[in-house]
Parts: C-alpha cells; structure tokens; sequence
C-alpha cells in the first residue's frame, strides 16, 4: 500500500522525493476537482439545449445596494466546489466520530484519517442548497441542478474510494473466502492483505476483500448508467431519484461483507451506512414514483386569425 505520495513513488519509479501528501488526501483532491469539471460541462449543455436560464446572482456592494450579476456555469461551479469541499469534510469527520465513538474527539477530528461519506454527502448538500439561496441564484430549478451533480457526486465517491485502498486506510472487507472465488477474476480483484496500510493493521493471508475497488467498479457503472439517460422525457429530477436509488443499493449490500461498526437498531443489527442507504433506498423509489412522468410537450404556436 501507498500511505503517502512518496512512497509511491518510491515504488513505482524508483523516486526518493518525499512528499508530505497523503494519497487519500490527493484523490479526494482529484475526485473534487473532477466533479466540478464534469457538473460545469453538464451545466452548459442544459444551457445550450435551453433547460437551464440565464445565471445570476444577488450581489451587494460597499454602500447596500443589491445588484443581479450574470454567472457562467463555470463561476457557480467554482464557488460550490469549495463550499461543498469544506463542508464535506467537516460533515465526513462528524459522522466519523458518531460512526466510532469514544477515543480521542480531538485527534479523531485532526487526524488525516476517518471521512465517512454520507456525512460529507449530507452536510455539502445542505451547505450547497444553503449557498444558492442566500445568494438568490437563479435560471436553474432545484431538481434540475441536482440531476446535473447526480452522476458527478458517484463518480468523485468511487474515485475517493481509489484512495481508500491504495492507502489501506481500514475501509476494506471481511476475510475473502477463496472457495467463492469466480475463476475469471484475478486474485488482487478477491482478495487482498494491504501490507504497509496506513491503519498499520497485519492482516493474515489470503487477506480480505477489496471492497473500495468493488466500490469503484459500481459507481464507476452507475455513473454511466445516469449519464446514458440524462435525455429521460421524465421531470426533473428523475436522474437525481434513480442516483438516490442506485446509490443506496450499492452502499446496502457493499456493507454485508465490510468491516464496520454495528449497532442495535430497533431488532436489527446494523451499521451506520445500511441505515443511510436504506433511507436513500425509500427516498430515491418516492421520487422516482413522482418524476416518472413525461413532461408536456411544448404547445405549437397558434396561427394568426386572419384581419
């Protein structure tokens, strides 16, 4: 495993350059940044085919007055990139702590460590909701802009879990039963002992499985998946409800073979995640329950009555 930068290097190429830059720090870097080009280049396109406005925004200058400026897709993205960026991670450290409490809070929240993803999908998504309205943006509609981030939110989730196992930061399956083992996959896709992992875990042989990659290959195709049908004849926000729907699924069953803390949930025995991901389950079935409708064609203009 690769806990920093420099040690894959190291590895790799044969470099001794030490880089103070955790590799899970530097994907989730690639993972933003990404996600942000593919939702502006989204954005665009609903511009160009007319299902997203003109952009402005409220803006107030030194004396109070309150003026509407025009924003390019590209402006409004790279204001909540960082609002998201900042407020994932301190929403990813929260459900961290309550995910594994007790311990030290203090260091738990320092550490480079522990980012659990629903608190940093919750807390970005309320903080970017917040964001457009206090700054009264408008030309694009809630469920519109939601399905434009939809299939950027999965793809920047699977690219973050790249990060998780080339660190071997703990986010990594039960012990792999070889005995299941399809003979088409390759052993590392199975199974895998993450020797020199970040968490500093010895993990005995034939290793666990390598859940983050299983991860990364799911949300890899559910990305596609909504990209192929952002051309739905459905009401906005369909492609968001099939995102909540299809990520639910994939974090539910991903969970029955990780290694997480479980807790009594009314007579179940559940994680964190399974509880999240049924809810996302339910609420991406509503919404695709009340989006499933064709929108209404556009009426033809009437012709003139002759004078």
């Amino acid at each position: 495993m690769y806990p920093r930068i420099s040690d894959m290097l190291r590895a790799w190429f044969g470099i001794d350059f030490p880089m103070p830059i955790y590799t899970y720090g530097f994907m989730l870097a690639v993972a933003i940044l990404t996600a942000s080009w593919l939702a502006g280049r989204e954005l665009r396109r609903l511009q160009k085919i007319g299902k997203l406005g003109k952009l402005t925004q409220k803006v107030r200058d030194k004396n109070g007055r309150i003026s509407q400026v025009t924003l390019q897709p590209s402006d409004l993205m790279s204001n909540i990139t960082v609002i998201a960026a900042i407020a994932g991670v301190i929403g990813s450290k929260v459900f961290y702590i309550l995910e594994s409490p007790g311990g030290d809070v203090v260091a738990k929240l320092f550490s480079s460590g522990g980012l659990t993803f629903y608190g940093g999908l919750i807390f970005g998504t309320a903080s970017v909701l917040y964001y457009v309205h206090k700054k009264g943006i408008t030309g694009v509609s809630l469920p519109v802009f939601m399905d434009a981030l939809a299939p950027t939110v999965i793809l920047a989730y699977g690219i973050g879990r790249i990060g998780c196992h080339l660190s071997g930061d703990g986010d990594w399956g039960i012990a792999a039963n070889l005995a299941l083992k399809p003979d088409f996959l390759p052993m590392w896709l199975w199974a895998d002992t993450y020797p020199g992992n970040i968490a500093g875990e010895v993990i005995p042989a034939p290793g666990v499985y390598p859940t983050p990659l299983w991860e990364f290959l799911a949300c890899f195709a559910i990305y596609w998946i909504l990209v192929a049908l952002r051309n739905h004849p459905f009401k906005p926000g369909w492609i968001f409800s099939l995102y909540l729907l299809l990520n639910g699924l994939e974090r539910f069953f991903i969970e029955k073979v990780r290694v997480n803390a479980r807790f009594d949930f009314l007579m179940f025995q559940t994680t964190q995640a399974e509880l999240i991901a049924s809810l996302l389950i339910i609420a991406g079935i509503a919404g695709l329950a009340i989006t499933t409708r064709r929108m209404a064609a556009p009426e033809a203009p009437s012709s003139p009555t002759p004078a």
